[in-house]
């Protein structure tokens, strides 16, 4: 099976982090890798923030540095603002379209939380059912006039949070991220027990018309496998074994046309490289039909973020 003449990456991030930098030369040296990408999408990640000035517009210099970004190739934005600040998040939203133009396509507001002590709080620090709180829901209530989907990143025990929220806005296109956080960490070390919640939970996600499904996320330490701390990094072989049953499991459940494949990088990258991901997706989708293949590996995201 070879991958499909056109990808759209719909998920990766940019950062100069001393530990881990990921800089638009780092993306581009990738794409050459896989040179089926036509297209990507950049999401939020608290990078090129403004240093001065009102707090909630300070995430503007993230769409501002991406959009100035001398490429093509990102075609879209997804950025980051607080949706819980009445008519301030009205001029964040503004901010953000004037900077960004029509490359802005959505909102990430990121709401993994979980009580467990072993699981640590990730800033920008959501707290519990953020996506139950009514000052969150006025603010989303906006994105859809406004033309804008929302990315959603929770952790696997949240996924009723986001029935309630797809339930009460129709209108609006949620995407789940990241396979719907199947964490295997603090409390849930039982991967099978794990998969079996998730399961059950995401069965009535996909309920849910206005959502679909980033499938990637695979090589995050989170998810359980321990790829990052191997010599070398394992086969797409290797990575289609561990992860072709949840991932198939999902394409069947929610549908191609509601399922898109993400790099999800640089974040994967602590585990593995940006042929690795794709050839993996490659071999786990390789018994479906080539229109169901175009879905999953671009036409989902063109038509979910609404891009030529």
């Amino acid at each position: 099976m070879t991958l499909p003449d056109r990808i759209c990456d719909p998920h990766h991030h940019l950062w100069d982090i001393v530990s881990s930098r990921y800089v638009l030369s780092s993306l581009l040296e990738d794409l050459t890798t896989v040179p089926q990408v036509k297209s990507t999408i950049f999401v939020e990640c608290d990078a090129w923030y403004r240093p001065t000035g009102p707090e909630h517009l300070r995430s503007v210099g993230e769409t501002e540095w991406v959009a100035n970004c001398a490429t093509d190739i990102i075609t879209g934005i997804v950025a980051q603002t607080d949706l819980r600040l009445g008519s301030l998040t009205e001029e964040s939203l503004d901010a953000h379209r004037d900077a960004a133009g029509d490359r802005l396509r959505g909102i990430r507001q990121r709401a993994t939380w979980d009580p467990s002590h072993l699981i640590k709080d990730l800033p920008p620090h959501a707290g519990p059912q953020l996506l139950l709180d009514p000052r969150f829901r006025d603010g989303f209530s906006l994105l859809a006039q406004r033309g804008l989907t929302f990315d959603a990143w929770v952790y696997f025990p949240q996924l009723l949070d986001i029935v309630d929220l797809a339930q009460t806005f129709p209108e609006t296109k949620i995407i789940l991220n990241h396979l719907g956080g199947p964490i295997v960490l603090g409390p849930y070390l039982d991967r099978q027990v794990v998969l079996t919640q998730w399961r059950s939970l995401m069965s009535q996600v996909a309920k849910c018309p206005n959502v679909v499904l980033k499938i990637g996320g695979i090589g995050m330490p989170l998810y359980g496998q321990q790829w990052h701390k191997q010599d070398s990094q394992p086969t797409p072989q290797e990575v289609a074994v561990a992860w072709g049953e949840p991932i198939r499991w999902c394409i069947e459940t929610f549908e191609p046309s509601r399922c898109m494949f993400e790099s999800n990088f640089p974040v994967d990258r602590f585990s593995l490289d940006y042929v690795t991901v794709w050839a993996t997706f490659d071999l786990i989708s390789s018994d479906y039909s080539q229109s169901e293949r175009n879905d999953l590996f671009c036409n989902t995201a063109l038509k979910t973020y609404q891009l030529n």
